[in-house]
């Protein structure tokens, strides 16, 4: 169907170029003469758009509802239909990159209490450097509040460093009740378990070749690919260092997580500390609120099981 602008041109260019009268124009392209002449008198805002396109820029793979709530963080008063129109006519749409082919079947749920420490999980994700060495990345998730504990880029990493690194981090946060993993050569080594032995800590792994059985992590793993790994170009281990741990703060304390309620892993770690909630995570495929109702114009976020 086309649309008044594309009429609005089409009779600019029978008239302009053909010498047709306007009322004979519009009868060839079925276009109210009264529309035709319609100048809008809405605002032009200029600023608004200037920031939304610069806020694209700096978030390529953001869609229209995320930038709507940084902008609403910055005091902007505008609501998300009206960001949407503007996000719409300035071309900022995010291209969908293809998704892999989604598993059929029914998963048996793992009940965790949804407090902070509950659950880690743990993968890689590989990538390389622009002269095409490979390197790998140790990623570490609670969960719950869907944090990024650690993103540990190395060319090697052994279960060793891995007994290591999660050592470090516990002696920073605290020690989590359960981690889960795949079954990889890292993570089935004598040495993660004699650590996993020595700290008491339940450690469970995913079936073979079920990776959604880990989804937390793969959720994330997806989003560093397609925010970071896939729009930047390393020159060096030490330029991934620094560019992972900025965005890892980034992810933690600016960028709003839909399944939290919009708001950030941080925030939403504070909120769980401060009113003690204690609910019920469910790895099945169903998922209730535990956080508060999303944004005005955001569809209601899936969260935890409030059950405090």
């Amino acid at each position: 169907m086309v649309g008044p602008a594309a009429k609005r041109e089409a009779v600019a260019h029978l008239r302009g170029v053909l010498e047709m009268s306007e009322r004979r124009a519009c009868s060839l392209v079925a276009a109210d003469r009264k529309m035709i002449r319609y100048r809008s008198r809405r605002a032009p805002d200029t600023a608004l758009r200037a920031r939304l396109r610069e806020l694209a820029n700096q978030r390529r793979r953001f869609g229209y509802r995320r930038l709507y709530i940084l902008l609403r963080d910055e005091g902007e008063a505008s609501g998300i239909n009206r960001i949407y129109r503007l996000y719409r006519e300035e071309g900022l749409t995010v291209r969908k990159r293809r998704s892999r082919r989604k598993a059929v079947g029914t998963r048996a749920p793992i009940l965790v209490e949804a407090k902070p420490n509950a659950r880690w999980s743990l993968d890689f994700v590989h990538d390389q450097l622009a002269c095409g060495r490979r390197f790998r990345i140790l990623n570490v998730v609670d969960d719950v509040t869907r944090e990024c504990l650690a993103a540990i880029p190395d060319t090697s990493i052994s279960g060793r460093r891995v007994a290591r690194e999660l050592t470090a981090i516990i002696e920073g946060r605290a020690k989590p009740r359960m981690i889960v993993s795949d079954n990889g050569t890292e993570f089935t080594s004598n040495a993660i378990l004699g650590w996993g032995k020595e700290h008491q800590l339940e450690w469970h792994y995913i079936a073979p070749g079920k990776p959604m059985q880990n989804g937390y992590i793969e959720s994330f793993n997806a989003r560093m690919r397609d925010e970071l790994l896939n729009e930047c170009l390393f020159l060096d281990l030490d330029q991934a260092r620094q560019l992972i741990a900025a965005w890892i703060i980034d992810y933690n304390t600016t960028r709003p997580h839909s399944s939290l309620g919009y708001r950030t892993p941080a925030a939403y770690a504070d909120h769980l500390t401060a009113t003690g909630h204690r609910a019920a995570l469910h790895d099945g495929s169903a998922r209730c609120q535990v956080a508060h109702t999303a944004p005005m114009g955001v569809p209601t976020a899936e969260a935890l099981i409030a059950a405090g």
